[in-house]
């Protein structure tokens, strides 16, 4: 109850600094494979006060440089592992410039082997208020929650804007098949376990080129890839995002 009551509060306190608008997506708790015919529809929303604290603290807009991109901030829909809108008025996706030149350098990786692809961007800097909310809706045990989301306690580095959640979309519009739908919590979804599921036949042949595809093209932009999580990747360490960036809260932006 006391668990229930305090995602309650802080769903709350983000109604009560941002609108709260919700999408009218569908969820599905199933692992899905390819998205057929991809189409993200611009979420309505009203002018976003975060989003003008965001370039206040120096952080840009993907689409800006990379117009070609897909966003589709999942936690800014009910197209989510909790079913709720965690962002608010949040809809585009921002990132330090130094993430931003790595994400770059990792187009430009992908145009080389596949000009007809694009990236997807699922997630990219998030409020330390969502990641609190985050953190307490995580139904899993208590010992293993910091695999999946970081504890709100120490950050995250999407708090610093210097990670990404992204996929790769084909000239179709299909978003690749990666063997696990996103934000998947279990080890199905383990980069350093790629291997060991396509030997065993847990992953096809396609899933498994599609997965190495995107760790591949990452790695050589210089991200580092979660131990848990396909989609997840990071431009630097937790240490040097701490020491170089502020942290994204909602609490900071409140006079913007």
């Amino acid at each position: 109850m006391l668990k229930k009551l305090r995602i309650l509060l802080i769903i709350l306190v983000l109604s009560s600094c941002f609108y709260d608008c919700q999408s009218k997506q569908s969820s599905d708790n199933q692992v899905k494979t390819v998205e057929q015919n991809l189409v993200v529809t611009p979420k309505i929303k009203p002018e976003s006060k975060a989003e003008k604290c965001l370039q206040s603290m120096g952080l840009v807009n993907i689409k800006d440089s990379l117009p070609n991109l897909i966003i589709d901030l999942k936690y800014s829909t009910t197209d989510n592992f909790i079913g709720i809108d965690f962002y608010g008025d949040i809809t585009n996706a921002f990132v330090q410039n130094e993430c931003l030149i790595k994400l770059q350098n990792a187009y430009q990786i992908l145009q080389n082997k596949k000009p007809e692809y694009t990236f997807i961007v699922f997630d990219a800097v998030r409020s330390l208020e969502a990641q609190q909310l985050m953190w307490d809706s995580v139904d899993v045990p208590q010992n293993i929650k910091h695999w999946y989301v970081a504890n709100p306690a120490k950050g995250s580095i999407h708090n610093f804007g210097m990670a990404l959640d992204i996929s790769i979309v084909d000239d179709t519009g299909n978003v690749l098949d990666m063997g696990t739908e996103f934000d998947y919590f279990g080890e199905l979804a383990y980069p350093n376990k790629t291997e060991y599921f396509y030997q065993n036949g847990n992953l096809s042949e396609q899933q498994y080129q599609n997965r190495n595809l995107l760790m591949s093209i990452m790695a050589d932009a210089g991200f580092y890839v979660s131990k848990t999580e396909w989609w997840h990747y990071n431009a630097a360490s937790l240490a040097y995002s701490k020491n170089k960036y502020e942290i994204f809260s909602l609490k900071n932006c409140a006079d913007e």
